[in-house]
């Protein structure tokens, strides 16, 4: 813990305490005030791992700003990175508008940006005039989708009750042996703390088992769409036969939320942002650009 001076105020500057309680139930109580949800349910589980850190503030003993990063190991094109991702970005209101998220990025930018291949962050559309201030650029992401037909007339998918100790154990097994890097351009490595996150929080209901290709689905079904988040099993696995065995007949369009490797059945358009735009470091956008690429959805920290 240090003390620094902001405008004239004396804070304390803490990082990486998730395992201080009284610190962590701040961490928390503040999350929860301005996004809605917290970590501790994923902390209890033993899956808030060394990857999550918070950058955090204090006034006496309550933590009034944020910035954390989640360090994140990457195949991308075939080659290994380590990214950084910066979130949970968050002022109390009461403390806004004094600089104490310029001075946590700050420190952010100054420990990691030459410890890592890129750093990035997805902003909502009220402060897209910040980050440019600290190096950072807007890029586009690129979706695939594709109509579909033929789809089986009987579900063989199992649909996972997440809360369940067994279900957990499944996808904890199936990610920590998934060979199914190789469907996906930008691939997330060692991502079962993210997967675990998603699974207990927004997650939870999305989860499927396909037993026949041992892969666990996870994919959202709105309408006739389908939203085919990620796969992971230890075999290697067809997409297209993954689509056809987790649609029902329902299903006309399917939407991934990864950049599949082979895009030729896939229409590639610019991805629709629903008010979050992602933001990389300078003189790493064209990554993006060139290669008609999205970070997958559950790489979002």
């Amino acid at each position: 813990m240090g003390k620094i001076l902001i405008d004239g105020k004396e804070y304390a500057f803490i990082k990486d305490y998730k395992n201080n309680d009284l610190y962590r139930k701040s961490y928390n109580s503040l999350t929860k005030k301005i996004y809605g949800f917290d970590f501790e349910q994923w902390f209890q589980t033993g899956y808030w791992g060394n990857g999550y850190i918070p950058y955090s503030l204090l006034d006496g003993e309550d933590i009034i700003a944020n910035v954390s990063i989640s360090i994140i190991d990457f195949l991308v094109l075939g080659e290994s990175k380590k990214y950084i991702q910066i979130g949970t970005v968050m002022t109390d209101p009461a403390y806004r508008n004094q600089g104490l998220v310029r001075f946590l990025m700050e420190t952010v930018i100054k420990e990691w940006k030459n410890k890592c291949d890129m750093l990035y962050l997805f902003a909502n559309d009220s402060v897209l005039n910040f980050y440019p201030k600290f190096g950072f650029k807007a890029v586009n992401e690129y979706q695939c989708s594709k109509t579909i037909t033929n789809n089986n007339e009987n579900i063989v998918s199992e649909k996972l009750d997440m809360s369940l100790g067994s279900s957990r154990r499944l996808v904890i097994e199936k990610v920590n042996n998934s060979l199914s890097t190789s469907i996906s351009k930008l691939t997330v490595l060692n991502n079962i703390g993210l997967v675990i996150f998603y699974s207990i929080s927004f997650m939870s209901n999305n989860f499927y088992y396909l037993r026949e290709q041992d892969a666990i689905v996870i994919a959202e079904f709105e309408g006739d769409t389908l939203y085919l988040q990620d796969i992971f099993s230890p075999l290697e696995v067809n997409l297209d036969n993954i689509i056809k065995n987790i649609s029902n007949k329902e299903v006309t369009t399917v939407v991934l939320g990864f950049s599949p490797s082979d895009t030729g059945s896939y229409c590639v358009n610019l991805l629709q942002k629903d008010d979050t735009t992602l933001f990389v470091m300078k003189d790493k956008e064209d990554l993006f650009q060139n290669n008609k690429l999205m970070f997958s959805v559950l790489s979002h920290a």
